[in-house]
C-alpha cells in the first residue's frame, strides 16, 4: 500500500513522510503566525500613533483658543481699567458695567490677581514703587499697594500688576 501523499510528488530518490510534510507545515503555520503578529503588532502601532496625533492636534488646537481669547481680553484690559478709574473717583453709573464686563470674562477664565499683602512675585508683578522695611522685617519684599491690577487667563499671567513693594 503506497501513501496517498507520495504518488502527488514527483519520483525521486527522496522519500517524504508524513513527519516531513507535517513538519514543513508546521514551518508554514510557524512563518505565518509569526507574519501575522508583525503585521498585528504594526498596526497597533499606527493605531497608538494615531491616538497620540489626535489628542496632540486637539491638545494644541485647545492651547492657540486659550491664546486667542487671551489676545482680545488682553485689548479688554484698558476698558476694565477706564471703568476701575471711574468707579474709584465716583463717576456714576460705571459700577453695574465694570463689574457685569469683569463677571463675564470671569465666567470665561479671567482672574484678577490680588496681590495686595502678599511676598513680591515679579513672575505676577511689577514693583514701580518702593518702601524701606519696617523695623524688624526682613522677609523679604511685601506688597503693600496694588497700583493697577494685575489679571491671568486661565492660569497664565496675562498682564502682570503695577505695585508698591515693601522690603
Amino acid at each position: 500500500m503506497t501513501n496517498e501523499n507520495e504518488e502527488l510528488l514527483p519520483e525521486s530518490d527522496v522519500s517524504i513522510t508524513d513527519a516531513d510534510i507535517a513538519e514543513i507545515i508546521e514551518h508554514d503555520i510557524d512563518a505565518l503566525v509569526a507574519e501575522r503578529d508583525s503585521f498585528k503588532d504594526i498596526a497597533l502601532r499606527l493605531q497608538a500613533d494615531f491616538e497620540n496625533y489626535r489628542k496632540r492636534v486637539v491638545a494644541q488646537q485647545a492651547d492657540e483658543i486659550d491664546r486667542s481669547t487671551g489676545k482680545l481680553v488682553e485689548g479688554l484690559l484698558p476698558v476694565l481699567d477706564a471703568c476701575e478709574a471711574a468707579f474709584a473717583h465716583g463717576a456714576a453709573g460705571v459700577e453695574p458695567v465694570w463689574s457685569s464686563l469683569l463677571g463675564v470674562l470671569q465666567k470665561q477664565g479671567l482672574e484678577v490677581l490680588n496681590l495686595e499683602g502678599q511676598p513680591f512675585n515679579p513672575a505676577t508683578a511689577e514693583a514701580v514703587m518702593h518702601e524701606p522695611p519696617e523695623d524688624g522685617a526682613s522677609d523679604g519684599p511685601v506688597v503693600v499697594e496694588v497700583l493697577r491690577s494685575g489679571y491671568q487667563w486661565k492660569g497664565r499671567v496675562l498682564r502682570a500688576a503695577m505695585v508698591k513693594v515693601r522690603g
